[in-house]
This record gives C-alpha cells, structure tokens and sequence, in this order.
C-alpha cells in the first residue's frame, strides 16, 4: 500500500523531468541552424525564429514550430531567386520576420486548437533583407522590403493544391517577379 501511494508522485516528477531536460526543439532550439548550407549563388538565412510574429501571434506557439516549413520555404527562395539572377551576380537574404497565412484559433475548442484557420483577415507577411552584389563584388541592390500578399485567398490556386505554404510562396514569386527585377534597371 505504501508503495502504490510513491508510485504516482514519482511518474509525476521523472515525467516533469523528462519534459524539462527535453528543452526546445526544432526551429526554435538555440542550436538549430539560422540559414541554408552555401549552395550556388543565393544565400539564405533567418533571424531567430522565436522572434518571428508567426510564433508569438500565431495561436499555438507549438504547432507553428513543427516540421520543416521554415527551412522548405528557404530553399524554395533561393531556387527562385537564382532563376532570375544575373550569371556572375550573387545574393544574400534575410528573413527578419514571417508570419504564415492563417492562424491558429485554440478559442474554437480543443478538436480545432492545431489546426491552422485559413482567412482574409490573416494574410502571409514577411520582412526580407536583400543584398546583390555583382561579378566584381559591388553592391547593385540591397535594402528591407515587406511583404505581404492581403488578397491572397481571392488569388487561390485550384482547389487540389494542398502545398501548406502556397501562400507565402506566391508571395515571395510576386516579389521577385515585380519588386525584385534588377535586369531591367542595367
């Protein structure tokens, strides 16, 4: 009897423990990586995630620091970006901010807590610093720019597109299609 009633307290404390020594994971550990391994001519790294407006506004803090959204939307930027680089041209950037189309609304009730409401009201934002530098190392552009996309829901793509970051793609294609096109100015 007396060891039944240890039982309890001990899984109790060895659980806290273990949650405890498990510290922060994924995106936002302190020893996760904040860029893209040097690959080609575009480089791309991030501020500190914990920082970003999709982790202290989103609503599940939790959720939006799961899976690997950040790093894929990286390496989709860069492949994007070096598709309209010029050939000996390079360019670094930055994400300073993100915050994902949609949020998370816990207030809906614990079935609906992780998932992401997708609305008007929540379109993607993203803060970016540029630097482009040309064959000979002179700078050509570089500055901040803010993104956002607030019609994004009125310019969906079909309905069988189930890319979770298809928003903040589209946005970053925008970009670099109309705001970013240094070709044009040389």
């Amino acid at each position: 009897m007396h060891i039944k009633t240890l039982v309890f307290p001990l899984a109790l404390v060895l659980a806290v423990a273990g949650c405890a020594s498990a510290g922060t994971t994924g995106m936002l550990s302190p020893d996760a990586p904040r860029a893209l391994p040097a690959q080609g001519p575009v480089s791309v790294a991030w501020a500190d995630p914990a920082t970003f407006t999709e982790f202290k506004a989103s609503g599940n803090r939790q959720a939006s620091a799961e899976g690997e959204w950040l790093t894929q939307l990286a390496q989709y930027m860069r492949k994007q970006a070096a598709k309209s680089l010029p050939a000996g041209d390079r360019l670094e950037l930055t994400i300073v901010d993100i915050q994902r189309a949609g949020r998370y609304e816990p207030w809906h009730g614990l079935d609906r807590q992780n998932v992401r409401m997708i609305r008007d009201i929540y379109p993607p934002r993203m803060t970016v610093k540029y630097r482009e530098t040309d064959a000979n190392g002179s700078v050509v552009a570089e500055g901040e720019r803010k993104l956002t996309d607030p019609a994004f829901l009125v310019n969906a793509a079909p309905f069988n597109d189930t890319d979770p970051l298809r928003y903040e793609k589209r946005m970053v294609d925008s970009w670099l299609r109309h705001g970013f096109n240094r070709t044009a100015e040389r």
